[in-house]
């Protein structure tokens, strides 16, 4: 891992493998450690993986005070791709990340190849929110970082996942818990998230794209997918049955394998 100072931060980046760039963007509240390993070790294999800790998360270094916006956070990663002499890359971006690779992809298109959108939504008016129980869990911060971390894999994965992968779930907590994101830096993101809204400009982008779901997702429901689907032109959709928002772990052969062939077009 290194620190790297760009704009009024300094972003924390990890780099592995060779070949073309693919940047990696995680979602809300996450940092680089989120993503799954086996998903990482398979990517540095053909590519350049370039992944990171966003604005107010993980390890890097964020001025304590102003907003977060979704297209600053795009800006951020362009700043980095700059820095680390990335001209053009595949992106992937989760959640909250897919978002800001959404704003990334409409600012800056020249910048990005293939388009990769994970569990991950539009925002504004025609964004299907979760329900009401969703919403009270995910801003729940009561029990410290153990009561946010069970609360965390209940939202992320389905009770059956969790049930025949406790090795799994033991590693994701030791990475839960190296870098965890504050609370004011938690409603700097959310409010991000918030006041975002790709809806009206989808239509301009041309990148390809390919858009991934779970149709299990409680946090982040599938019909968000279908409306980034119909919205972009020629985008490809694909929905993994019984997957919840975690479906890059929980149907990792399938989703590596639809990914890999995807990009290598």
């Amino acid at each position: 891992m290194e620190l790297i100072a760009v704009r009024d931060l300094k972003i924390c980046c990890e780099s592995m493998g060779d070949g073309y760039p693919i940047v990696l963007i995680m979602g809300f509240t996450a940092n680089m450690d989120w993503w799954d390993p086996e998903l990482v070790d398979a990517l540095s294999r053909k590519y350049r993986v370039l992944m990171f800790d966003n604005r107010g998360s993980g390890r890097t270094v964020t001025p304590d005070e102003g907003k977060f916006t979704c297209e600053m956070f795009a800006d951020d990663t362009v700043a980095l791709m700059d820095a680390k002499e990335i001209k053009r890359a595949n992106i992937l971006g989760m959640s909250m990340g897919g978002l800001i690779a959404q704003e990334l992809t409409l600012k800056y298109p020249e910048r990005v190849n293939n388009l990769i959108l994970a569990c991950t939504f539009c925002g504004g008016q025609h964004m299907i929110q979760a329900s009401d129980e969703v919403m009270k869990i995910m801003m729940d911060r009561s029990g410290g970082l153990d009561g946010l971390f069970d609360r965390t894999l209940k939202l992320m994965f389905t009770k059956d996942f969790l049930d025949a992968n406790h090795d799994y779930v033991n590693n994701f907590k030791e990475r839960y818990l190296r870098a965890p994101i504050s609370d004011a830096n938690t409603l700097r993101q959310f409010i991000a998230c918030a006041k975002a809204d790709t809806y009206d400009r989808l239509p301009e982008i041309k990148n390809p794209t390919m858009i991934a779901t779970g149709t299990d997702d409680h946090l982040i429901p599938p019909q968000n997918s279908r409306i980034l689907a119909d919205r972009i032109n020629g985008a490809k959709l694909i929905e993994y049955k019984g997957c919840s928002h975690g479906f890059i772990s929980q149907g990792y052969h399938a989703f590596i394998k639809d990914l890999l062939d995807f990009i290598a077009l």
